[in-house]
């Protein structure tokens, strides 16, 4: 049987809402905890972006779930050796209990610096040399490194965890899979595809854990439910490429009429219907996930939080 997590959505909610949010998913009966982390919303009415490792330390008081960041690019806008120092630290607070998802990132939120945002081939080599070097840093020695990509010169934590952080591997095609079993602790996927699972074990993963994520937005009303997924999400249901490689906001927002209120309703999950939430999580387990995170879209959450409780964690939990 999977775990069952809450996704925290840095870019729709402020560091507040997403302590009392973690708080609520713990009295839920929830089992983990995912955490986005970005520079830019995904358009303006989303809203927020708050810097991921302060909320971090901010979570590791207020709740005892294992936490994740769900991504962090470590590449571009973050240096490898600050995001091991952030990462380790993270870990120390939550005395073991954090993992490090990573992955290529996005322009959106990579590029903000002025760095050249380069093809994937190139991104994948980049996370590769990042991890190498993260693993370095973790075990508190000196670490001297001279890449392809980074230049790390007498660096060393001296706030390490006792066991390594574990670093899980986003993936949406072969490419990044096949890094992630080759490379990963876990593996990273936001669909539920059995073909991707059984990629990444039979390429290496074995039995390394695999964790999936979706979003919902639960309400009693279930056209309301569309109109804020339409209004604050609608980037999830963009075709192609273009999560990857449009520079800001208001480049979104310039495609929000490609996403159509009926794409919404076909895809994701709107209103009170448990059998639907039910079995759009079940999806995942049936797809050989690890851990299942889902996130509510929407101010709603206490509604939310209540709903799962008593309707739908009761039957995915047994």
């Amino acid at each position: 049987m999977p775990e069952y997590g809450y996704f925290l959505a840095s870019e729709e909610h402020d560091p507040a809402a997403l302590v009392e949010q973690a708080r609520m998913a713990e009295q839920a009966g929830f089992q983990a905890l995912w955490i986005s982390d970005h520079f830019h919303p995904w358009n303006d009415a989303q809203g927020q972006s708050a810097f991921v490792w302060s909320v971090i330390g901010a979570l590791s008081e207020a709740v005892s779930l294992p936490i994740e960041t769900a991504v962090t690019c470590p590449t571009v806008r973050m240096h490898p050796a600050v995001t091991a120092q952030a990462a380790a630290t993270s870990a120390v607070m939550t005395d073991g209990r954090f993992r490090l998802g990573v992955g290529t990132g996005e322009a959106l939120n990579e590029h903000i610096l002025g760095d050249h945002w380069p093809p994937l081939n190139v991104r994948l080599e980049m996370l590769e040399e990042a991890i190498q070097v993260m693993r370095r840093l973790f075990t508190g020695e000196e670490v001297s490194h001279h890449g392809t990509h980074y230049t790390v010169e007498n660096a060393r934590l001296y706030t390490v965890p006792d066991e390594p952080v574990p670093i899980d591997i986003s993936g949406f095609g072969p490419k990044a899979t096949s890094l992630a079993a080759r490379v990963g602790d876990g593996y990273i996927t936001m669909m539920p595809e059995e073909e991707m699972v059984t990629r990444f074990r039979k390429g290496g993963g074995g039995t390394k854990p695999v964790s999936g994520g979706t979003k919902v937005c639960y309400g009693a009303d279930r056209e309301e439910c569309v109109r804020t997924v339409h209004s604050l999400w609608y980037n999830e249901l963009l075709p192609g490429e273009m999560g990857q490689v449009l520079p800001s906001p208001r480049h979104f927002e310039q495609l929000h009429e490609l996403v159509t209120e009926e794409m919404v309703r076909e895809k994701v999950v709107c209103g009170d219907d448990v059998e639907q939430h039910v079995s759009t999580l079940k999806a995942f387990a049936d797809a050989g996930f690890d851990r299942v995170y889902v996130n509510q879209i929407g101010a709603d959450q206490k509604g939310f939080f209540d709903f799962y409780r008593t309707k739908v964690l009761p039957q995915l939990l047994g």
